[in-house]
């Protein structure tokens, strides 16, 4: 049994000041009003990062073993994130298949680890990034059978270009409950909007390698604010997408817009070598790559540099993620019955303390 003696935090965007938070069995079991003397801790729901590629020194792609997966585990856990999908950028089949096979065999002993989020290799060739064009090609129904199949489960989350992928394809990824994003797509304004209509759920990292809004062509950024239900991730590190724009998109957007990092680490080998410069990372031609942000920065980001208030903030980066997911109903917020994932942090929302599953980490 743990309790937080004199906790802050927002619950349906109000906020809760001196509650005290008893958590038992790895599940959040009372929130009462408080009578200690002491000082507020702010308390915020676990962090989830639905595109990451490595942490702690370890690309996944670039070393797809169990052991990169419980060091990027335990750095990520170390710094607020509670749930986090492993990000494939567009590669071989063989490392894709390495990546697959050690997620299957880590699962039994995941934590954080929420599965793994393909991005690619079925792109447009026209918007690849940072991506190799090499390996990217159209999905066949039956190499997406076979890929499925062979990830039995671990995939959860897939990137493409949905103008040129074949309605049968989209169908049955999500008819296999994968969440479908638009990335790395040259669709028309139209084209985006069908892909919407036909129950793609979300967008990979808003305005970045994506047809642009235009006054004449309106691309897929427009496509996502006009529509009801899409949503988006964007990576609000003033360096991928300044914040002007983020404070735009949100203001649009609302609560379809949700946090990635987008974060990758230092690696000198295989297609992508990603070197840190001024605090972004870049490929050795200089193309933009990765960010350096973590969840928690993504969230200062948003309050002091776009104008969002902290308790939407904060939803941007637990809440909206864990429902795109399906996990809104067990983590991501501060609820009676839900998973105990919780950050403690001082006034200055610098992270004190971690509490994953109900556990002091």
């Amino acid at each position: 049994m743990l309790n937080i003696p004199n906790a802050k935090f927002y619950a349906d965007d109000v906020l809760q000041e001196k509650q005290s938070i008893s958590i038992h069995h790895g599940k959040i079991t009372s929130i009462e009003k408080s009578t200690a003397d002491l000082a507020d801790e702010w308390v915020l729901p676990g962090l989830i990062d639905l595109q990451i590629y490595g942490a702690g020194g370890k690309l996944f792609s670039a070393e797809p073993t169990v052991e990169s997966l419980k060091i990027i585990e335990d750095d990520l856990l170390k710094k607020g994130t509670t749930g986090f999908l492993a990000c494939m950028a567009t590669n071989s089949p063989e490392v894709f298949n390495a990546c697959i096979t050690s997620a299957k065999e880590y699962r039994s002993s995941a934590r954080n680890l929420l599965g793994l989020h393909l991005e690619g290799p079925f792109l447009n060739p026209k918007r690849l990034g940072a991506h190799v064009p090499a390996f990217v090609r159209k999905a066949s129904l039956e190499e997406i059978k076979a890929l499925l199949d062979f990830g039995d489960g671990v995939i959860k989350m897939m990137t493409i270009a949905p103008e040129l992928q074949d309605d049968k394809v989209i169908q049955y990824l999500l008819d296999h409950d994968v969440v479908v994003s638009l990335g790395h797509s040259n669709a028309t304004f139209a084209e985006a909007t069908q892909a919407y209509n036909k129950g793609i759920q979300t967008t990979t990292h808003l305005f970045n390698a994506m047809s642009p809004i235009h006054h004449r062509e309106p691309g897929i950024p427009t496509a996502f604010f006009d529509h009801h239900q899409a949503m988006a991730s964007i990576i609000a590190d003033g360096k991928h997408v300044d914040f002007e724009i983020v404070k735009l998109a949100h203001k649009l957007a609302g609560n379809r817009l949700f946090l990635i990092t987008d974060a990758v680490t230092p690696c000198t080998t295989g297609p992508y070598q990603h070197i840190k410069k001024d605090d972004k990372f870049v490929m050795p031609d200089g193309t933009l790559s990765g960010s350096s942000l973590t969840m928690l920065q993504a969230i200062k980001n948003c309050v002091s540099h776009c104008g969002i208030n902290l308790t939407e903030a904060i939803k941007m980066a637990s809440q909206y993620p864990a429902k795109l997911i399906g996990l809104e109903n067990f983590t991501g917020k501060i609820e009676t019955g839900c998973q105990a994932d919780l950050l403690i942090l001082d006034v200055n929302l610098n992270l004190k303390n971690v509490i994953f599953k109900g556990a002091l980490q």
